[in-house]
């Protein structure tokens, strides 16, 4: 059993995850800006504070805290808000952590498929491929550095680059259940995506295998907003229009931030499966079925 404490933990993942980590039997602690709960603890960056009761004999922390990318239009104060809610709460773990000598056996943090740049194109990124060179390679980057600082404490550092998290209680795919499903812009853009359990597994099989090092986190089966959409719209049982919404409502609509829309690439899967990670739901069929058909 591990002491595991989660930032970012009553979010779409971080909620998934407790739970399969407590049906496991470990030992989960959560980060709260408001502890309602037992295993909740206070924490607020804005006065450098952390209940340190939450770190008391800690095996391992799972940083998920981050603002919603997709959340609302990017404005210069939310591209800020973005980076810092991501990179000054590893900040702040780090210090308290080596402030108060504390040696664990792991930190792993998430990270975004788009870090490799939201963009379409023939190639297949892998995890030694570089960081985009756009507003959200460079989230993901700083995202990353923030992490990879424990390093300096000889923390192992692990990193989940992930896709678009399919659950059926919120996140995209609510947004994506529309009355008739259409791709968007051209289509031909890419969908790195993963079911919410598979992600989740991915978090358990890290720890208990004591696995460190920077690993795409997105399903083996690759997807245009084309295919991705006939597929859903199957599902949920939704006409499907293959009429694409024009990129130029989206832009009108969501400014900048309709680029997450209208751009994506594949990335590969091999080397989380290489470390014997063995997908549930390798097919969106097969994740879709699993959401929907209950």
């Amino acid at each position: 059993m591990a002491k595991i404490l989660i930032t970012g933990g009553t979010g779409l993942v971080g909620k998934r995850l407790t739970q399969i980590l407590l049906s496991k039997k470990h030992d989960v602690r959560i980060l709260s800006r408001n502890p309602s709960a037992k295993n909740e603890y206070k924490w607020d960056v804005t006065s450098n504070y952390i209940d340190e009761k939450a770190l008391i004999n800690l095996d391992y922390i799972i940083h998920l805290a981050g603002a919603g990318i997709a959340d609302k239009r990017w404005t210069t104060e939310r591209k800020k808000l973005i980076i810092n809610s991501r990179v000054e709460t590893a900040n702040l773990i780090f210090s308290k952590i080596k402030e108060l000598n504390i040696s664990l056996k792991g930190f792993i943090s998430s990270s975004g498929s788009n870090f490799y740049g939201a963009k379409t194109v023939k190639k297949i990124f892998e995890e030694t491929d570089k960081a985009g060179n756009d507003f959200l390679g460079d989230v993901c980057l700083k995202w990353e550095i923030s992490a990879h600082q424990f390093e300096k404490l000889n923390i192992p550092v692990t990193i989940l680059r992930s896709g678009i998290v399919l659950s059926k209680n919120g996140g995209a795919l609510e947004k994506m259940k529309t009355p008739i499903v259409s791709p968007l812009g051209s289509g031909n853009q890419y969908l790195s995506w993963i079911h919410i359990d598979d992600l989740c597994y991915i978090y358990t099989t890290i720890i208990e295998n004591k696995i460190s090092g920077i690993f795409n986190a997105v399903s083996p089966e690759f997807h245009n907003s084309k295919s991705f959409s006939k597929i859903l719209a199957e599902k949920i049982k939704k006409p499907f229009l293959p009429l694409a919404i024009p990129s130029i409502l989206l832009k009108l609509f969501f400014g900048e931030l309709a680029i997450i829309l209208l751009e994506g690439s594949r990335l590969s899967s091999k080397k989380i499966e290489e470390v014997g990670f063995q997908f549930k739901f390798k097919s969106l069929s097969k994740a879709l079925s699993n959401l929907f058909e209950k």
